[in-house]
């Protein structure tokens, strides 16, 4: 018979795992975005500096899921990375590129922090301390990008357009 806390430990044992693989996915779709900003070094900036904390939070989760002996999910891992890259590069063909992934990066964050919050319940409720600290440090970077991408939006908005009706879109676009 599964107890409670055996249905806690598993759910919150797939919630890392899903973590694990959202956080190889959103890499897949920020580094080819950085690599090819032009005209928005400040996002540039931003998304490299969002990129060495994306590193960061796998080995977190690493980390807490090692606890656990277990690892994060291949599949999972490489069908979310497939899809990263497959929006990045959806992306990059369209005129408005810089303004599409600004939206989506914006989208995906707040997709992020909605799941590292869950996952910080089910730490709660499974009393899993060890992995309250690490959870919350990973949120707090989600929160501060989303701020940021919310923030920078309207100056990314206005370059673009100013870009455009200087240049045309192709060279707005990144």
């Amino acid at each position: 018979m599964t107890t409670h806390q055996d249905t806690l430990q598993h759910l919150f044992v797939t919630g890392l795992m899903n973590l694990h693989a959202v956080e190889k996915q959103a890499l897949s779709i920020i580094t080819p975005q950085a690599a090819r900003l032009e005209h928005y070094p400040e996002v540039a900036d931003r998304l490299r500096l969002h990129i060495d904390e994306t590193n960061a939070q796998i080995a977190r989760l690493d980390e807490l899921l090692a606890g656990f002996d277990t690892s994060g999910s291949f599949l999972k891992d490489a069908a979310l990375s497939l899809s990263g890259g497959m929006a990045a590069v959806v992306h990059s063909v369209a005129g408005d590129e810089i303004l599409k992934n600004s939206f989506a990066n914006y989208a995906f964050e707040h997709f992020e922090i909605a799941a590292y919050r869950s996952s910080l319940v089910l730490a709660e409720d499974g009393g899993f301390a060890q992995a309250t600290g690490l959870l919350q440090q990973s949120l707090r970077e989600e929160e501060s990008m989303a701020q940021w991408i919310g923030e920078s939006l309207p100056q990314v908005t206005r370059r673009y357009a100013s870009l455009y009706a200087e240049q045309g879109a192709s060279q707005a676009k990144v």
